[in-house]
């Protein structure tokens, strides 16, 4: 049978509901990329002689016309091409001609040119994320520093265990981030390796220099296997699932942070910049952006998660599945990833240890009484299991009275100690109540990684040369990106520069 097809391309529906939207978005995402990878082209294809001087000058200067003439916002798809490469390349051909605005798209693809936009991008948005995080970490420490004395107390299982500070649970807050940032970092790098000059997925035939692409796009390197380069999406999968992994771990730091808030626990005090009241109960202080962080943190997650699974069992091969909407869809977890972290900075900062709540706690808990074993061990001589069976005897008798450590604790441990060992306590109820103060129960945890006074001074100050570095990293990648902007510039300008005025009158028409 004879099949005759009148159709014509794009199909209404195809339009309205894939190229349209796609066009959009490659608009609003790409653009700014598309043009550096055009200007990027044309300097090496002169470079290498590929393209003669002049034309390349020609090109260049018909980008400039066309970006400065062209209203990106107000641009919709009609349906006359396909994209806005297509678009631009039309552009190029109208003002040049066919022969010469054809030559930009020599040894290259749309394919190497789609996933070395997409890193450009992406590369953007995480280090906009890295360097959120770098400012939270960085008020953290200073509010760590500032509370590194302040008590308060640890909970295991949900359930009070031991006392020690706001600045030391910062730090462990800290450290879980720093390592969080080496894991943005490591996707970053990532997405420093040029995919340019892989063409459709084998390279090309013409003598492109590969390395000298990188280096104009801000590279740091180029992406060496050309198949890879098209079908690998490793870069997008490292990336959402270290933010994926950041936000978990923010989440359950804000989760301690609602135990921590509630009425029944109340050992910190949110202040009223950060509280809702309730429109009918007068008694209700809700820290409501507390929920708005486990919120925010949820979301970023779950959105890393739909990018990761959008790619699974995908075919190893260049794919719709991987490319601009999927690209696009991915940067809402980088505005409710920043969202979460400015507000988890701003509330952390914002809120104070309910020292009265924190030291009633402590004494109706008797979660001192590991330290009154351990000074039984050190002072009288006791085995450690035996001091410990004497200090169990104390708290749950306290406990049993409904009383406190500090004001029944004594009398009971005499008792208890007698009937342990046979002999008399040698500890007076002075030395009692030093052993069972927080304040010493913290001052002698001077190990490396406690909260003692030079061991928590210590690691702030390690944990703040981690963030230098860190900060440092990002700077770099940043100005390099920054210098070959500038490069490509001042490359264009020059061969620009070089032709006679006609014809750079020409080409700016």
């Amino acid at each position: 049978m004879t099949r005759t097809d009148d159709s014509v391309f794009p199909d209404p529906v195809y339009k309205d509901t894939v190229l349209a939207p796609l066009f959009d978005i490659t608009k609003r995402q790409f653009a700014e990329g598309l043009a550096a990878i055009n200007q990027a082209h044309a300097i090496m294809l002169a470079e290498t002689g590929i393209l003669d001087e002049a034309s390349a000058a020609a090109i260049l200067q018909t980008l400039d016309a066309i970006a400065s003439e062209t209203d990106l916002e107000a641009l919709t798809y009609t349906g006359e091409v396909e994209d806005l490469f297509f678009h631009i390349e039309t552009e190029l051909k109208r003002r040049l001609g066919p022969e010469l605005g054809g030559r930009l798209h020599t040894g290259r693809s749309r394919n190497d040119m789609d996933h070395t936009l997409f890193k450009l991008r992406l590369a953007e948005h995480l280090d906009g994320l890295r360097g959120r995080l770098i400012d939270t970490i960085d008020r953290l420490l200073d509010k760590a520093e500032a509370e590194a004395g302040t008590i308060i107390v640890a909970f295991t299982h949900g359930q009070p265990a031991q006392p020690t500070t706001l600045g030391h649970f910062l730090g462990a807050v800290i450290e879980m981030l720093l390592r969080d940032g080496d894991r943005l970092a490591q996707a970053r790098d990532g997405l420093d390796d040029c995919p340019m000059g892989a063409a459709a997925i084998t390279t090309t035939g013409f003598p492109i220099d590969r390395p000298r692409m990188a280096e104009l796009l801000g590279f740091a390197r180029v992406k060496e296997n050309a198949y890879g380069c098209i079908a690998a999406v490793d870069y997008v999968l490292a990336v959402y699932s270290a933010i994926k992994v950041l936000f978990v771990n923010l989440g359950r730091v804000t989760q301690e942070l609602a135990h921590w808030t509630a009425f029944e626990t109340a050992q910190l005090y949110v202040p009223n910049a950060y509280v809702q009241i309730s429109s009918i109960m007068p008694q209700k202080r809700n820290p409501v952006p507390v929920e708005h962080m486990r919120l925010l943190a949820s979301l970023t997650v779950g959105r890393c998660d739909m990018i990761v699974d959008t790619m699974r069992n995908t075919p190893f091969m260049d794919m719709n599945d991987s490319e601009g909407e999927v690209q696009n869809a991915g940067y809402d977890a980088f505005a409710s990833g920043d969202r979460m972290l400015r507000l988890f900075g701003g509330f952390v900062d914002a809120v104070e240890a309910d020292d009265a709540a924190v030291n009633r706690l402590i004494d109706a808990s008797c979660i001192t009484i590991t330290e009154l074993a351990d000074s039984l061990v050190r002072h009288e001589g006791l085995s450690f299991r035996e001091a410990h069976e004497v200090a169990a005897a104390v708290s749950q008798a306290v406990i049993a009275q409904g009383g406190g450590l500090s004001g029944l604790g004594f009398e009971a441990f005499k008792g208890f100690f007698q009937d342990a060992t046979g002999r008399q306590t040698q500890l007076t109820a002075r030395d009692f109540a030093r052993f069972i103060s927080p304040e010493h129960f913290v001052g002698v945890r001077e190990r490396p990684g406690g909260p003692g006074p030079k061991a928590l001074a210590t690691s702030l100050a390690g944990y703040r040369q981690s963030l230098d570095q860190q900060a440092a990293a990002l700077t770099a990648d940043r100005e390099r990106r920054q210098a070959a902007n500038s490069l490509r510039r001042r490359l264009a300008d020059d061969l620009i520069a070089k032709q006679p005025a006609d014809r750079r009158a020409a080409a700016g028409g």
